[in-house]
């Protein structure tokens, strides 16, 4: 957000493919000569993102593992494995031939060369700041797992279900909203992934303004000053709720919390990029209902 086992994988199954952390870029790309040599039946993700897309697509019987923040699906193999400080032992111990590797993991660099000793293959992922590049993700995943036919349908379907919601709810007039990441006050510009989807609602990000990042630190007097007509609570598990919101000094007056206009987001599919982005999206658009 580290001897060693070495996998055993069954004879000629890797032979023609070229060892993946070698052919993924950043970005998570490779080719397509290499995605159809061979198929991985023994998939390890450590990203919830992953996790709920490679079921998306049609890979969940490929999946042997996967990490401890990953809970959805409910039936996919949960470990204690973990996505932020991935070990290559614990890894390797479980003989995959594909591992799913965020990209912000710690030491993750070091990690993928350490799998690539073993000859076990690494996908990097990299967190999207657009949905075509979340949809990419399912792309890739898919070349590699054998199912890009699933990924296309999964793609058009929720393409078209997040068009439909977008245009039900879009507003035609300027209406100003907060994204809370903790009580600190970092927030998320529209640059951002969940930035992205605020601006295809036609919100106003006071965020934009700020002029420091794509995850500024606000200060409590500029928001005050900017007074969103919406706040979008994405610390809930840190116990912020509309009640601590209100209890702030100087914030009962918000335009947002006198209207009850502070919103809890679901942390479960507000973070993550899988198939639940369509949850996200018709979440957003009932919290934008009868605003003006």
């Amino acid at each position: 957000m580290t001897a060693i086992h070495s996998s055993k994988i069954r004879s000629g199954v890797l032979t023609a493919l070229v060892t993946i952390t070698a052919a993924v870029t950043a970005t998570g790309v490779i080719t397509a000569t290499e995605a159809q040599a061979a198929l991985p039946a023994r998939i390890i993700s450590l990203s919830p993102s992953a996790t709920e897309i490679l079921y998306g697509i049609g890979a969940g019987s490929q999946v042997i593992a996967v990490d401890d923040n990953s809970d959805f699906p409910a039936n996919a193999p949960h470990t204690k494995l973990s996505s932020f400080s991935p070990n290559v032992e614990a890894i390797a111990a479980l003989h995959p031939d594909l591992v799913v590797l965020q990209s912000t993991a710690t030491k993750a660099t070091a990690v993928a060369a350490g799998l690539k000793k073993l000859k076990i293959n690494v996908y990097i992922e990299t967190t999207p700041t657009t949905i075509d590049q979340a949809y990419a993700e399912y792309t890739q995943l898919a070349a590699l797992t054998g199912h890009s036919s699933h990924a296309r349908v999964l793609i058009a379907t929720m393409k078209s279900k997040i068009s439909s919601i977008v245009m039900r709810a879009k507003k035609s007039s300027s209406i100003s909203i907060f994204h809370e990441i903790d009580h600190t006050l970092y927030s998320a510009t529209s640059s951002t992934f969940i930035g992205h989807v605020y601006k295809d609602f036609g919100l106003t990000n006071i965020a934009d303004a700020a002029n420091n990042g794509d995850y500024p630190q606000l200060t409590s007097e500029y928001i005050v000053a900017t007074n969103p007509s919406v706040i979008f609570l994405d610390d809930s598990s840190d116990g912020q709720s509309p009640t601590t919101v209100a209890a702030r000094p100087g914030w009962s007056t918000l335009s947002a919390v006198t209207n009850k206009r502070v919103v809890v987001l679901p942390l479960d599919i507000a973070d993550r990029w899988g198939p639940r982005l369509v949850d996200l999206y018709t979440f957003i658009a009932n919290s934008l209902t009868n605003i003006k």
